[in-house]
């Protein structure tokens, strides 16, 4: 029986550090991991022991009597099961909903014209993810020599470098027989695609980066920091660049309340992917050219927690007072040399319309919320989609700006290969309210179409004048009329359908009307007309 003892011992011993090897588990009581290796492990123990009491006599199998001991064993692992039920559930939103609302603090006197700037668009991450991805590939097209041999990581971190806007991704083996043939001299390089101006290049490291999600055995990124840090519980790693250059993996480390439950951010671990050496730091500590330390997900999950548990669970399924929810997507900006997650915020009624928007530091976890009433994103991204149904563009989720002082959603609207064929701006606060623009065009061009090309100041000075019309005729240009104005005295003029709705629609010949401009030219351009 001792000898059986031993063996069953050593077996479970050999297949959990095979599975242990192969599972990463944190050795912490608080992550639902270690849970699953446990009690996975406690199964091979038990069920060597019960194929230890089987017999076979005759050709049949017959069990022979449980040991009490083995009883208590099961008994043991039931316990334990119950117990961290018993523990979840108190910490459960049911019985905790006030300390689930408390797990973002948010900021509720943002002021929109004060905290977000007017655009500049010679610094707007105009390119999404999809459109950086196929830059890389092209890039990584025109060198042979490391297309055949590695592969792009479709990770394409959004990041603040040296003051400009990217995306960089680093390069991944591109298959497990090129992982032998390359591991020698690593990883060659990275991909940075710049968000603004879509100028696109591959960096090449004088020392390859050992370390990737791609590279096998003690060479793969999870299994390194496993081995280095064997308590914590690891987020998703995220690939940046500090103000040199240098590449680094970013991995956020989380605690749990109870097991698996309200999921918070302790701090980062820094990893060389070139030394594979690493750094602990807590939040405050990380360093500012970081700024990735809190992922999307996880702020939209606290948000949603702010939002429905703030008067306690009985009234976020019943009276829903005050219950409020994220919308379905969310978009980065970059303030401050910091990037900020920003999205909307819907009533719990989900009417498609929002109250404000909410923007979180993704460093910091600072946040604010925008009372900023309007219409949702998925409405904006619709809106300009149906200007130019026919040609049946996709729409990417909108960019959120501030454009001549009002809160304004830009989209970019691709055909099916992927490529940009023209900018849509969308009012918030009525998506109605659409303009799309030939992206040949420019984004300007696209935000003075919008703006029924009037971006004139209270300062600036404005010239008025009584013209009687000899002749008006409209046209539609990108998707905005325009009425051409002839008065009788053969001046010629334009205005924009902005210029006034209620007005301009009923003007007919002979008509006396006032008109205010800037600048008399051969055609002039009219940025106020009454009658």
């Amino acid at each position: 029986m001792k000898k059986e003892f031993i063996l069953r011992i050593l077996l479970t011993i050999l297949l959990g550090a095979i599975l242990y090897y192969i599972m990463l588990p944190p050795m912490n009581i608080s992550s639902p991991d270690f849970w699953i290796f446990a009690f996975i492990i406690l199964a091979i123990y038990i069920g060597s022991s019960i194929l230890g009491l089987l017999n076979i006599q005759d050709n049949v199998i017959r069990f022979g009597k449980v040991p009490k001991k083995k009883m208590i064993g099961v008994a043991i692992i039931g316990s334990v099961f119950a117990i961290i039920l018993v523990i979840n559930l108190f910490h459960t939103p049911f019985l905790s909903a006030k300390s689930y609302a408390k797990r973002i603090v948010i900021d509720e006197t943002g002021d929109f014209n004060k905290d977000i700037e007017e655009v500049d668009f010679n610094a707007l991450p105009l390119l999404d993810k999809d459109s950086s991805q196929k830059l890389g590939d092209r890039v990584m097209g025109q060198m042979p020599e490391l297309v055949s041999q590695f592969s792009v990581s479709d990770l394409y971190t959004q990041i603040n470098y040296k003051n400009d806007i990217v995306r960089v991704t680093p390069l991944e083996y591109a298959s497990v027989i090129k992982y032998f043939t390359n591991k020698a001299e690593g990883i060659k390089g990275y991909i940075t695609v710049n968000s603004v101006t879509g100028e696109t290049k591959l960096t090449k490291l004088k020392e390859g980066m050992k370390y990737a999600p791609s590279a096998l055995f003690n060479d793969n990124l999870y299994r390194k920091l496993r081995f280095a840090h064997p308590t914590e519980i690891f987020e998703q790693a995220r690939f940046e660049l500090d103000n040199d250059g240098t590449p680094y993996w970013i991995v956020p480390t989380v605690k749990y309340a109870g097991v698996g439950l309200k999921k918070e951010i302790t701090g980062i671990v820094m990893l060389d992917p070139v030394t594979g050496k690493t750094k602990k730091y807590a939040v405050k500590d990380v360093p500012t050219w970081v700024d990735h330390v809190y992922s999307p997900e996880l702020v939209m999950e606290q948000i949603d927690d702010w939002g429905q548990y703030k008067k306690g669970f009985i009234n976020s399924i019943f009276g829903q007072k005050d219950v409020v929810l994220s919308t379905s997507g969310y978009n980065y900006t970059v303030m401050n040399d910091d990037v900020y997650l920003y999205t909307g915020i819907t009533s719990a009624a989900a009417d498609q319309a929002t109250i404000g928007f909410v923007m979180s530091n993704l460093r910091t976890k600072e946040t604010k919320f925008y009372a900023v009433p309007g219409a949702e994103e998925q409405s904006a991204m619709a809106s300009a989609k149906g200007q130019v149904q026919q040609m049946k563009y996709n729409s990417t989720f909108p960019l959120l700006i501030n454009l001549n002082g009002k809160p304004t959603y830009l989209v970019s609207l691709k055909d099916n290969a992927g490529l940009v064929k023209m900018y849509g701006f969308v009012d918030v606060a009525d998506y109605q309210k659409v303009v799309v623009t030939d992206a040949s065009k420019g984004i300007e061009t696209a935000a003075n179409n919008y703006l029924g090309d009037d971006k004139v100041h209270e300062n600036d000075s404005q010239k008025t004048k009584e013209i009687k019309i000899s002749s008006i005729a409209t046209t539609n240009i990108d998707g905005n009329t325009y009425y051409y104005i002839k008065d009788q005295e053969g001046m010629k003029y334009r205005a924009s359908i902005k210029t006034n709705t209620d007005g301009l629609p009923y003007l007919k010949e002979n008509d006396t009307i006032t008109i205010r401009f800037k600048t008399e030219k051969e055609v002039t351009e009219l940025i106020g007309i009454s009658k």
